[in-house]
């Protein structure tokens, strides 16, 4: 793919959007060249489209001017961050059908390429990553590089995670040289927990349960208890990752429900399992270490159906 400067040639509106219940990667992406639209191209007219971003990334550049609902308009071009799947689209989903040209910047494994351009780097460890690739390095501001650098410290678990490469830390430098308050954002965007988020990992930690030989843990939370102490799905960030902190574990999943029998689920691996595969059996995706779907059924139904197939890699 070309530099995004060269594809903006001849656009005069476009819109910019990510995946339903959006991320720190998402948001920062989607931030990111909003940002650098405003910086080096303004006289395209641009709006961003997320469901709802979560109010701990709101010192990001642009975020008050998030739009969360779909207006009825026709965008000369349409980009999509972070986004593996057409069904993964939030509010912005309508505009597909009506833009002049559509683009994906993605870095998920299972990305279905199903926009007319497609730049998916799967060994990348966030979608800011590909981005920083596709913009001219000396047009990125510090506002620009806020965002990206936000979304790659999110997705890569402040570099600790196995996406993480030696080109991962060369960009995050090369943010840093512009100037990013680098430990607040790692500190407000992926370490800092309201009381009742830490109530309810707490309480998940406490009532998870191990299998398979100790090798997997579970934790799970129920809407009556989401509603007890006031907590969205915003609100269950982290735990998975948490869950898999436990020594001797090779695959943490954690589950909440969002529906009557209906639970979102989320999966972390060592890498011995892949989880992703595990997820697109049941219509979800993403890395072979982070993988997630929706499933039906009661939580002994959907733990029972998930630990099928994890018991049988682990026994490979």
């Amino acid at each position: 793919m070309k530099k995004i400067d060269e594809i903006l040639n001849g656009v005069s509106c476009m819109a910019i959007a990510g995946h339903v219940r959006p991320d720190g990667d998402c948001i920062g992406s989607c931030l990111g060249l909003y940002q650098y639209l405003r910086d080096n191209r303004p006289e395209i007219q641009a709006d961003v489209y997320l469901e709802d971003p979560r109010p701990e990334f709101s010192y990001l550049p642009g975020f008050s001017e998030v739009k969360t609902s779909c207006e009825e308009k026709e965008y000369d071009l349409v980009v999509l961050l972070d986004v593996s799947s057409e069904e993964r689209i939030g509010v912005a989903a309508p505009l597909l059908a009506k833009a002049g040209k559509t683009i994906c910047i993605d870095h998920h494994v299972t990305n279905t390429e199903y926009c007319e351009i497609n730049h998916v780097e799967p060994d990348a460890s966030s979608a800011c990553e590909v981005l920083f690739g596709l913009l001219e390095e000396e047009k990125i501001s510090e506002p620009c590089a806020e965002a990206l650098y936000t979304g790659i410290v999110t997705d890569s678990g402040v570099f600790q995670y196995s996406s993480t490469s030696p080109h991962t830390m060369r960009v995050a430098a090369a943010l840093m040289e512009k100037g990013v308050p680098f430990t607040r954002i790692i500190e407000d965007a992926f370490f800092k927990k309201t009381y009742v988020q830490n109530q309810i990992m707490g309480r998940t930690i406490m009532e998870s349960i191990m299998l398979l030989d100790q090798r997997c843990i579970v934790g799970y939370v129920r809407k009556k208890d989401m509603d007890f102490y006031g907590v969205t799905p915003k609100d269950m960030d982290g735990i998975v990752n948490q869950l898999q902190n436990t020594r001797g574990v090779e695959v943490a999943i954690f589950l909440y429900e969002i529906g009557v029998q209906e639970y979102k689920v989320s999966m972390r691996s060592n890498g011995k399992v892949d989880v992703a595969r595990v997820a697109s059996y049941f219509g979800g995706g993403g890395h072979v270490k982070a993988a997630g779907c929706t499933m039906q059924g009661s939580v002994f139904d959907v733990v029972n159906s998930l630990t099928l197939d994890i018991e049988r890699q682990l026994q490979e």
